[in-house]
């Protein structure tokens, strides 16, 4: 099993001293989740009517790849007093839920996971295994991480295109080095341009820069229903130049929010429009 920064990081918010989260001795009855990646992690791996609710989010299809699955239970909106009257002996939660609602279970004596993001393809295999131990459901993570490296390992079988690509997003947001979006695009035989640029994990690239970078291929998310004065610059003439002469390829966000297996379906959308 692969230890490194992000599991021990997660282990430490469960058990650690400073936290003090009493550890489950066996596999927890009643869990809900409260957040949309633990959500869907936990979806995937619990057993059935081992999960009470999982978070709104789940339920919106512009950033949930599980929204049939998210159909058939509660949702919650991840503040103390909802949570409490689902009476769960374990909460699943990620670095970036509300410290102030976390302190409070605690304190509460309710056991909280904290799950950190996945940022890679390993990331993905070490929170699948976090979420079977928590849950005691360990050979069924098991199953699934063989399932998804067995998909992964088909898809890397293509051989790498060559080409570069830009994701390119509202406000000119773009993700680099180090992003789960780069590691999709890396599987998908493509190379990041923001990452050429120097840029790590997320952060804004000048339209400028982008058209002087001349990508092969533009990577750019659904547009949210109504206007907005952020996406505006996806209509700008020189994005619509640039991506007439390299190609677009609008990406599902649902399937690049959360570092799952559904991951995958991402990857195999560009690697068939990059060959």
């Amino acid at each position: 099993m692969r230890g490194g920064p992000a599991l021990a990081l997660a282990l430490l918010a469960m058990t650690g001293p400073a936290l003090a989260d009493p550890a489950p001795q066996a596999a927890p009855l009643r869990v809900l989740s409260m957040n949309l990646c633990t959500d869907q992690l936990a979806m995937l791996v619990a057993a059935p009517g081992q999960l009470v609710s999982v978070s709104h989010m789940a339920r919106d299809p512009l950033v949930s790849a599980m929204v049939a699955e998210a159909g058939a239970l509660p949702v919650n909106h991840g503040q103390a007093e909802d949570i409490l009257r689902y009476r769960p002996d374990l909460v699943l939660a990620s670095v970036y839920s509300a410290p102030v609602t976390l302190d409070m279970l605690r304190r509460l004596g309710i056991p909280v996971a904290v799950f950190p993001p996945e940022n890679d393809m390993e990331g993905i295999r070490d929170n699948l295994r976090l979420m079977g131990e928590v849950l005691g459901r360990e050979a069924e993570a098991g199953a699934i991480i063989d399932r998804f490296d067995a998909d992964l390992a088909a898809l890397a079988a293509v051989p790498p295109s060559g080409r570069r690509a830009a994701l390119y997003a509202a406000n000119g947001y773009t993700l680099g080095r180090g992003s789960l979006a780069d590691a999709i695009l890396s599987a998908a035989g493509l190379s990041n341009v923001a990452a050429e640029l120097g840029l790590a994990q997320g952060g804004v690239l000048p339209l400028e820069r982008l058209v002087m970078a001349r990508p092969d291929l533009i990577v750019t998310s659904q547009p949210y229903p109504g206007g907005s004065r952020a996406e505006e610059i996806l209509s700008h003439p020189a994005l619509r130049a640039l991506t007439a002469e390299a190609g677009a390829e609008a990406v599902s966000d649902s399937d690049w929010v959360c570092g799952t297996p559904h991951v995958l379906r991402a990857v195999a959308r560009l690697a068939g429009g990059a060959s």
